[in-house]
């Protein structure tokens, strides 16, 4: 360790690479610049603290549909009346709708800008070949192209009228403008009504968000479908303050905003199907059986989930057939979108959740599936829906609906309004029994808890998920993972923490969080992971628990059933911590740079006394304690004479004294020096002197380029420990180096510093966190090395010997 000259007034004399690099002219990087520069301005529609202004407003739409499924043909007819309510202060020549189904019409954006073995659609598609290897066309891929070209998929738009007449409306691919006869005026109401039809695409086959899943060794002739249906009825395009209308083309991964509303809906299917709702069932008396009401009853007050439909009457129904048709009619209130799920294969669980004082006291937690969910999802399912309403009530606002709903079927996981949709099975075995895997079960739980809590964020706060995915992925990203760690921490959950993102954050393929949907490369990670991480890193090391979980619930409580936007959130959060995060904002939405702080060097100083028969002395110890030269020792060991030895005539004064021989001019210089200082200058030097502490500085380098607290774990040579988190302000004046002092008392020497020791801030390289440098562990492991197959190295001789007509080998 170097001892370095301490002045008066305690300056710390440290080299200058030591003491952080200064920046030159036009390098200067202000990563503390206030965000306001590139938020939207506040108005009287979203005010200055992230609140909506006093002149806030959004649309609002009613729909009244009936619907009939017809199974054989797997096709859905309906008619409907939408009622437009204008809020803005603006009128409106023409309204747009969303036809989404025109998503798998052959000439859509979504299929004619499909690019080959690149990234965008959900599911399987190519591997491109390189060199001798073959591109790869997957058997799903194959499939899919199939069933493009045997059917005829999207909307079949027959009628559109106003008062019984023909309204003039253009289709563009995903999108509907309807033209009105004259402008809607602000506060106005427009009822128009329409009717459709489309084929349902087959989900397994086309990769959908809904769609049927067809069962085909089901006991039944014909086997047995599954039905989810979900954008399956002109929906109004969002009209907002910030966007006006949100007509971007629906492309299959950005997915949609929309209006608030009320539905009454009626659904006419075959009369041995189980229906599962958006909204609350009006006629259950003529679609259920007395038994099964009974059991809905005793269902609210239950402690566990009651079986409403039992398996023993789902594998009856399945077995069977249908003799008619059966109408159910449900009603749902204040929702933005309307989801349901059709099919004589589902028992049905239930179980009431209580929030005393809620608006719904008793919330019903549902689920339905089929004999293929087995008892994974008899144990889980629903309990993961009341877990979930439990844990995200304490960071938002109690359940808002009355039922909260998951069905089983072929889409994976996917949200709506009341009712989600999740994937996970069991395995059937040879011996006819259903297993599941530890890695299924946690699916379930997982997509689970996911989905439902997608009813609070995007379906209750109301974010545009076109736009900005990581405003409802994001969020509930973070907080799935803290319901899924409060459900059971040993689980092996799919993680969503600083150390997890990692691998993206260091990558070449990272784009910043702040990207539209549809151009994001690895959505998973961008929209889902990195914005949970950042979360995480807010909540347990930058803001607080107590001070997140506050601001979070305000934000929720502030744009529940509203339409927020990025800068709404940013604002929110910052206000109701109480805390200036522009940098964070900055640095981890709006760019590609990661989290990598390397700690440098160390250096420990001592106070020099000036007192020179003390300062001296030492000085001559660490001069005796530096290695001797080289050629010195080999001298001795070939004991070479030394003259001065040999001949005692020719030593003098400078032979009896060293240069850190003490002088009378020595002693003069301290006394002087010592009455120069004021009184309260030579206290605190004296002080200074007395206590010897250890002055330690350190140095760091930002590698990353995100700027982040410096998180440091410190271990003492009396064994000791302790834990010290500098803020990221430290930064703000020089982003990439800086140095930092550290005191501590004559006893307590520092032998080893970690950055960031427990993996808070997810720091990309943790060899450089270590000082001293560690000797970094890895593992070594043994192959046996296979040559390379090319045509040239078939056995084409044996190949052909051991063939025989059959094309069996013997």
């Amino acid at each position: 360790m170097r001892t370095l000259l301490l002045l008066a007034a305690l300056f710390l004399a440290v080299p200058a690479h030591a003491q952080g690099v200064q920046q030159t002219k036009g390098d200067y990087q202000d990563k503390f610049r206030q965000l306001d520069e590139v938020l939207p301005d506040p108005n009287t529609y979203r005010n200055a603290s992230g609140a909506p202004g006093h002149e806030y407003w959004q649309q609002k739409v009613d729909y009244d549909i009936k619907a009939t499924l017809d199974e054989p043909k797997r096709r859905l007819t309906a008619k409907g009346t939408v009622r437009y309510t204008n809020n803005s202060p603006d009128a409106l020549p023409w309204l747009w709708l969303q036809l989404d189904q025109n998503i798998f019409k052959r000439d859509s954006m979504a299929e004619l800008t499909d690019v080959f073995g690149g990234a965008g659609r959900r599911g399987p598609k190519v591997t491109l070949g390189s060199g001798n290897e073959p591109t790869k066309l997957s058997m799903e891929e194959l499939r899919r192209q199939q069933a493009m070209a045997d059917n005829s998929y999207g909307y079949d738009i027959t009628s559109v009228t106003l008062n019984g007449a023909a309204l003039p409306h253009t289709i563009v691919g995903t999108l509907m403008r309807i033209d009105l006869p004259e402008p809607l005026a602000p506060g106005e109401t427009v009822e128009f009504a329409m009717e459709w039809a489309f084929n349902i695409v087959e989900e397994d086959a086309v990769f959908a968000r809904s769609g049927y899943e067809h069962f085909p060794d089901d006991p039944r002739k014909g086997g047995n479908d599954i039905f989810l249906l979900a954008q399956w009825f002109p929906r109004m395009v969002a009209y907002s303050d910030y966007e006006g209308w949100h007509n971007k083309e629906f492309l299959g991964r950005g997915e949609f905003t929309l209006e608030f509303g009320d539905y009454a809906v009626e659904m006419t299917v075959p009369n041995d199907h189980i229906v599962a709702s958006t909204g609350v069932l009006q006629n259950p008396e003529a679609v259920l059986t007395a038994a099964q009401r009974q059991r809905l009853e005793t269902a609210k007050d239950a402690a566990a989930p009651v079986f409403i439909v039992t398996p023993a009457e789902a594998a009856a129904a399945e077995a069977k057939g249908p003799t008619g048709t059966k109408t159910w009619r449900f009603v749902a209130a204040n929702v933005r979108d309307f989801a349901w799920a059709s099919s004589r294969k589902f028992m049905w669980d239930a179980q009431g959740h209580k929030q005393p004082g809620a608006e719904h006291e008793t919330v019903m937690a549902m689920s339905f599936w089929p004999k293929e969910g087995g008892e994974l999802w008899r144990k889980y399912s629903t309990a993961a829906v009341v877990h979930t309403m439990k844990v995200y009530s304490r960071f938002s606002f109690d359940y808002p609906y009355p039922t909260a709903q998951s069905v089983n079927g072929p889409v994976g996981g996917m949200e709506y309004p009341m009712i989600t949709f999740n994937g996970p099975r069991t395995t059937l075995n040879k011996d006819g029994t259903r297993t599941y895997s530890l890695a299924t079960k946690v699916g379930l739980v997982g997509v689970v808890i996911h989905e439902i809590g997608h009813i609070y964020f995007p379906m209750t706060v109301n974010s545009d998920e076109r736009q900005w995915t990581w405003m409802d992925e994001g969020i509930n990203s973070f907080l799935d993972s803290v319901a899924g760690y409060e459900w059971d921490p040993d689980m092996p959950w799919t993680r969503s923490l600083p150390r997890d993102m990692i691998p993206y954050m260091v990558s070449s393929s990272q784009q910043p969080i702040m990207t539209q949907s549809d151009s994001v490369t690895d959505l998973g990670a961008n929209a889902y992971g990195k914005p949970s991480a950042a979360f995480h890193l807010l909540r347990d090391t930058i803001i607080g628990r107590e001070r997140f979980d506050f601001a979070l619930k305000e934000y929720a409580r502030r744009w529940k059933f509203k339409r927020p936007t990025p800068a709404d959130f940013f604002r929110t959060m910052e206000e109701a911590s109480g805390t200036d995060l522009d940098w964070f904002w900055r640095g981890w939405f709006y760019t590609t740079d990661h989290v990598d702080i390397s700690l440098d060097s160390i250096y420990r100083l001592k106070v020099d006394t000036r007192n020179p028969d003390v300062d001296l002395a030492r000085r001559r110890q660490e001069r005796a304690d530096e290695p001797e030269a080289v050629g010195i020792g080999l001298n001795e060991q070939q004991r070479l004479p030394i003259w001065v030895l040999e001949n005692p005539g020719v030593t003098d004064f400078y032979d009896a004294n060293d240069e850190f021989t003490v002088t009378p001019k020595d002693r003069k210089s301290y006394t002087e020096f010592l009455d120069s200082l004021a009184p309260w200058e030579r206290t605190a030097f004296e002080r200074a002197v007395k206590e010897d502490a250890n002055y330690y500085v350190l140095n760091f380098t930002n590698k990353g380029g995100l700027v982040m607290p410096i998180i440091l774990g410190l271990t003492f040579k009396d064994g000791s420990k302790e834990k010290l988190s500098i803020p990221a302000e430290i930064w703000r004046r020089n982003p990439r180096e800086v140095a930092k002092l550290l005191v501590y008392p004559k006893g307590k020497e520092l032998i080893e510093v970690v950055i960031d020791p427990e993996w808070e801030t997810g720091d990309a390289d943790i060899e450089n966190n270590h000082y001293p440098r560690r000797i970094i562990p890895s593992r070594i492991e043994a192959f046996k090395e296979e040559a390379p197959k090319t045509r040239t190295g078939r056995d084409l001789m044996g190949e052909a010997a051991n063939a025989v007509p059959d094309g069996k080998k013997k």
